[in-house]
């Protein structure tokens, strides 16, 4: 949406309403909406687009494969741990090697981990920028904004700091011990994966977290499902408590309203529609997103949750902790320039450290082009 502001492409609608009162539902207010809301603001506060998603990004676990004593004993064993959710990088690895292991020496069809790494498409991208270097201590994709857009070590940036290329080898790693189709997922195959029970855990987008938890129509692992925050290097969530990081994802869309629109009066009243209390708890059960703080408190979303086992309640205790896109008006130009170089390192054809490298001088290449770098 950065981009489109940036360019007046959208309608302003906090003002139009303004304008025109008379197109101003009363049962709309744009106060209704959660914090995530403020993603589709301009610098003054006016609102450009009604929220029509918000989920987070959280770990998934099996809950029947980690209180399951015969595995619970063998983890035991092997690493003299006891099987719980992980909290850091570190167990996280311990647990997804053991069950890749595991897996593989009782016969099943059973790896470790999830990774979203497509050699071809930017989810691999989005992967590692939104959901993995953040919990590094690496924000904003490790461009300083306030720095002259500074993306190098060199230059003050983050992309190819020491934490960066730590979090990379990390993943790689992960990705090794996933199942085969994990270098051609996307976040649609990852949570198809992780719904045919073929991992024990891994990071799922929050719009398949519910189906995959609740539906058998769609999930082997129906009442299986755990959830927990990701795996966090020291420091991490003092940052993001402090307001000065995130620990993961906070994805969603808005409809917005094109100024080219021939309609724009009725495409408000659309989202006025949309944006009511009244009907977005339907639509919070359908899919597990929710918009409005009173969605939270409706009884039909209160009996989800429980089901879920508590997946609206870390939404709403813990979604300050989680950040969405960076508001950078060059978001695509800046991840098409670099995503080659990216498949390069998923593919082999050049090390991690020296593909990080040079990602960070393609991306302050970028950026200086565009005139934001000077």
């Amino acid at each position: 949406i950065y981009s489109y502001l940036a360019r007046n492409f959208l309608v302003d609608i906090t003002k139009t309403l303004k304008d025109q009162p008379d197109l101003k539902a009363p049962t709309y207010d744009d106060a209704n909406f959660t914090s995530f809301a403020n993603y589709f603001k301009d610098a003054s506060g006016d609102l450009f687009g009604v929220p029509m998603e918000a989920f987070l990004k959280t770990y998934l676990y099996r809950k029947d494969l980690f209180d399951d004593p015969k595995i619970k004993e063998a983890f035991k064993k092997e690493t003299g741990k006891d099987l719980k959710p992980a909290t850091t990088h570190a167990e996280y690895t311990e647990i997804a090697d053991f069950f890749t292991k595991y897996g593989k020496d009782n016969g099943m069809e059973l790896w470790g981990t999830t990774a979203q790494a497509h050699t071809g498409h930017p989810a691999s991208w989005y992967e590692f920028f939104e959901s993995i270097v953040p919990t590094f201590g690496v924000y904003n994709w490790g461009i300083d904004a306030k720095n002259n857009y500074a993306a190098t070590v060199e230059h003050g940036g983050a992309m190819n700091s020491d934490k960066a290329k730590a979090a990379l080898k990390y993943w790689l790693h992960l990705r090794d011990i996933a199942p085969p189709e994990s270098t051609q997922s996307t976040w649609t195959e990852t949570a198809t994966t992780f719904a045919a029970g073929r991992v024990a855990q891994g990071l799922i987008y929050g719009e398949n977290a519910a189906w995959i938890a609740s539906d058998p129509a769609q999930s082997k692992v129906v009442g299986q499902v755990g959830f927990a925050l990701p795996p966090l290097e020291p420091g991490v969530l003092d940052d993001a408590k402090a307001g000065k990081g995130y620990i993961g994802y906070y994805d969603g869309g808005a409809f917005g309203v094109p100024v080219t629109s021939k309609n724009k009066e009725a495409s408000l009243l659309f989202l006025e529609f949309i944006g009511q209390n009244e009907v977005q708890p339907d639509w919070a059960i359908a899919a597990p997103r929710i918009t409005n703080t009173a969605t939270f408190d409706d009884p039909k979303v209160k009996e989800m949750d429980v089901k879920l086992g508590g997946f609206y309640t870390m939404l709403k205790d813990e979604g300050k902790l989680f950040a969405g896109a960076p508001p950078y008006p060059f978001h695509a130009q800046v991840r098409e320039a670099t995503a080659p170089i990216f498949y390069d390192i998923l593919t082999g054809k050049i090390g991690p450290d020296e593909g990080l490298d040079q990602m960070a001088a393609k991306a302050e290449e970028e950026l200086t082009s565009l005139g934001y770098r000077k």
